[in-house]
């Protein structure tokens, strides 16, 4: 509920906990829409609340900042009242730094939403609101299922909010739905690019290093891809903004140095291709993330991962897949033990 009685702010923080995503071994399958065109997870966030109230004559989007939970209790960098939704990211709902963060921003006032996974869990009793995100049981510490779920409740969250801040129409809406209603249908096309994966893991297996780049909305992704590479194949990986390439990455880049680099359409596919030119042009290998039927970039990489072209709001959706599949195969060619990777705990429990 509204505490303050405000509506001229609404400021949002994200506390983001432990998100371990590896390849998914079942294709996705399409449920139900619901007779009201909505999603049910979206109907289910009808009783939240933003603080401060609807909004419908401003012009400005409303401010979000992501913070990670370890330092949150320390650095004083969050603004934390009761004007702030507050929203913390874990899939355990145990990750001790998220929990000490929530604890904080109840104490400070702040309206509270937890995603998460485990029903009952501390943070999801905890939290003022819970947007569970049922992804089922998790085996091993990396998975694939909770990153992608985290992000679907989130692209939910949003959809939610605009609505009711009237940012965006009814239309608007209804055709965003019908786009994430159809994403498991794309993130099966991308299960059928697995031979293809497989075929660039064997090159690339002894590999000692990896840089992953990514421009705008994607740059998640590619730390995504590289974090999942580090933790279960144990190479040593980095996700950089690809516009930040020429400000110090590439004097890493090389002929020893395989580059992996997500080039689906987008509003900086030129960018992104000039980016591939400047690695290319000192030796690196150039493995590109594009969209099927994209001539353009056979020509200007060594070895391409086709996926389906869908809005490019949801392309984090779809790009992530191939880089946990190709963190997968590269993993198990090293002999590394994908399920229980070593030093690493299905839920970081200590500060």
């Amino acid at each position: 509920p509204d505490r303050s009685g405000r509506s001229d702010r609404v400021r949002c923080h994200g506390f983001r906990g432990s998100l371990y995503p590896v390849p998914a071994a079942q294709p996705a399958r399409v449920p139900h829409a619901p007779a009201s065109g909505q999603p049910a997870a979206l109907r289910g966030l009808a009783g939240l609340r933003l603080p401060g109230g609807r909004n419908p004559g401003r012009k400005r989007p409303n401010r979000g900042r992501r913070h990670p939970g370890s330092p949150a209790r320390h650095d004083g960098t969050p603004v934390l009242n009761n004007t702030v939704l507050t929203i913390f990211i874990s899939q355990s709902g145990e990750t001790a730094d998220t929990l000490a963060a929530l604890k904080l921003a109840k104490e400070k006032g702040s309206v509270t939403l937890a995603i998460c996974n485990v029903i009952g869990s501390s943070i999801s009793r905890e939290a003022d609101n819970v947007l569970y995100t049922h992804c089922g049981p998790e085996i091993g510490v990396a998975s694939t299922k909770a990153f992608t779920g985290q992000l679907t409740a989130l692209y939910l969250l949003v959809m939610d909010f605009a609505i009711k801040k009237e940012t965006i129409s009814s239309e608007k809406l209804s055709y965003l739905i019908k786009q994430l209603w159809n994403i498991p249908i794309k993130v099966t096309e991308c299960l059928k690019q697995s031979e293809q994966i497989l075929k660039i893991a064997k090159i690339f297996h002894q590999k000692k290093q990896f840089i992953y780049l990514a421009r705008n909305i994607n740059y998640p992704i590619a730390l995504e891809g590289a974090l999942k590479l580090k933790e279960i194949s144990y190479i040593y990986a980095e996700g950089y903004p690809a516009g930040e390439m020429k400000h110090g990455p590439i004097a890493l880049i090389d002929e020893t140095m395989p580059v992996m680099v997500i080039a689906t359409k987008s509003k900086v596919y030129e960018k992104v291709l000039s980016n591939i030119e400047e690695a290319k042009a000192r030796g690196a290998k150039i493995i590109a993330i594009a969209n099927i039927d994209n001539k353009d970039i056979i020509e200007k990489s060594d070895y391409q991962i086709f996926v389906p072209e869908v809005e490019e709001i949801f392309s984090p959706l779809i790009n992530v897949i191939p880089l946990q599949i190709f963190a997968y195969y590269v993993s198990t060619m090293r002999g590394c033990d994908v399920d229980q990777p070593r030093n690493l705990a299905k839920s970081v429990t200590v500060e």
